[in-house]
């Protein structure tokens, strides 16, 4: 899930990033590793095997400590500072952090190479990685991949769009493919097979990994929102929503469509429940719809566009909050929008897609809510969790919980959605979670 989260309350004074080393990250496991494997399935040199998704939460506090807690064991290890934050994304590994500098990279030690019809966890030392330089607010989009493919990191105050190797960042290094100049501030870049998309407010244009362009551009709107899933690479504009798919991928060939590298490029790191889903001889093959195609929200559909785009990490079917009562569910297999109306505003809307199709919303009183996506029924809801809903607050799922960050109570609150909306645990992290990831998917 690639979505911005803002922390407002934070002194735009410019501050020196400082990057320090790893002060207690707990070594591999020994006990549970698994056997090893042959190369190519994720492993990097130095990380070990292990039985079971290494789930965990990434925080950083205000100040820039950053730390990360074990969701298995409970152990909790700080990693040293960054910059003060501003935003973060992540693709399941690395923490990517907003700052006035640029963005920081920190890799969680954590992540996940799915095979679909299996998986593989791996371990590894947790580290700050750097700062990749840049002006202005960062948007960045993420790929299937943590150990291939590439990054896209938009700044707002500059217009550039850079596009990170993450094989690079694997081996601790930040190494940018390309980085480009456009004339707005309000656009965003998104990975796409060894090269990237960019959308510049009005159009969307295909570059290879040497930041040449590729093919002809196709109309996007105020773009917003960017997610990779198992049929295609999906840019939220105003006409509705645009399908990027790499040339001469596809499910049918056995390539994913949006990776264009691997078949095996993901549904779900943490599943373990679901796995093998993404077989569905529905998914579309690329090859059957080459470069882009927009599919535009239904006629008289009397709502107000998606302005994200959020899922678990690889499903097909994902969701967009509209700013008020309601959400977008998109599946990106049957090429089709449906609209959910609530009584409640929602702030933010993942969809699990899981068999029972649950999505799980943070509404504007900081309650959990919990919808089944064909029939639109609440089949639970908590207590205010959250005080007060401002940017910093995130929302993720894996295949069992849901994690939500209450900033000013210092806690992150975990929930079972499985048909209901429960608390499950009340966890205090390594530092105060002013900013998460959810880690190890």
């Amino acid at each position: 899930m690639t979505a911005r989260r803002s922390l407002a309350a934070i002194p735009t004074l410019l501050l020196t990033l400082a990057l320090a080393a790893c002060t207690a990250a707990a070594p591999p496991p020994s006990a549970d590793t698994a056997p090893p494997t042959a190369a190519g399935h994720g492993a990097v040199a130095g990380a070990a095997q292990v039985a079971e998704p290494p789930l965990a939460l990434l925080s950083v506090a205000a100040d820039g400590r950053a730390g990360v807690l074990d969701l298995l064991d409970g152990t909790a290890a700080e990693l040293g500072r960054i910059a003060p934050p501003t935003a973060v994304a992540s693709d399941g590994r690395f923490g990517f952090f907003s700052t006035e500098q640029g963005v920081a990279v920190i890799d969680s030690g954590r992540w996940t190479w799915d095979h679909v019809d299996h998986f593989h966890y791996y371990l590894a030392e947790p580290r700050i990685v750097g700062t990749l330089p840049g002006a202005g607010p960062a948007t960045v989009a993420t790929g299937m991949l943590a150990t291939a493919g590439g990054t896209g990191v938009f700044f707002a105050g500059s217009g550039e769009a850079v596009l990170l190797d993450n094989a690079a960042l694997a081996d601790g290094r930040i190494t940018e493919r390309f980085r480009i100049a456009t004339d707005t501030g309000a656009g965003l870049i998104a990975p796409l097979g060894d090269g990237a998309v960019v959308a510049d407010g009005h159009e969307i244009v295909r570059y290879s990994a040497a930041g040449a362009m590729q093919g002809t551009a196709t109309p996007c709107t105020a773009p917003a929102g960017a997610i990779t899933t198992r049929v295609a690479l999906v840019i939220g504009c105003a006409e509705g929503a645009v399908f990027a798919t790499a040339p001469g991928a596809g499910a049918a060939t056995g390539t994913d469509a949006a990776a264009g590298t691997d078949a095996t490029a993901g549904t779900d790191a943490d599943a373990g429940t679901d796995a093998g889903t993404d077989t569905d001889p529905g998914a579309v093959p690329a090859t059957t719809v080459p470069g882009f195609e927009t599919v535009p929200y239904p006629a008289g559909g009397g709502a107000d566009r998606a302005l994200s785009l959020d899922g678990r990490k690889g499903r097909p079917t994902v969701a967009g909050r509209t700013g008020g009562p309601g959400f977008w569910l998109l599946d990106t297999r049957a090429r089709a929008w449906q609209f959910v109306p609530t009584t409640a505003v929602l702030e933010r809307v993942v969809a699990v897609d899981d068999e029972a199709g649950h999505v799980v919303a943070l509404d504007r009183d900081g309650r959990v809510r919990v919808f089944v996506a064909e029939t639109g029924a609440e089949v639970g809801t908590t207590e205010p969790l959250v005080p007060t809903i401002t940017d910093a607050v995130s929302l993720t799922v894996d295949s069992q919980r849901a994690y939500v960050n209450d900033p000013a109570g210092g806690v992150v609150h975990e929930i079972a959605y499985s048909g209901e909306a429960r608390l499950a645990r009340t966890l205090d992290t390594a530092t105060t979670p002013d900013l998460i990831a959810e880690v190890g998917r």
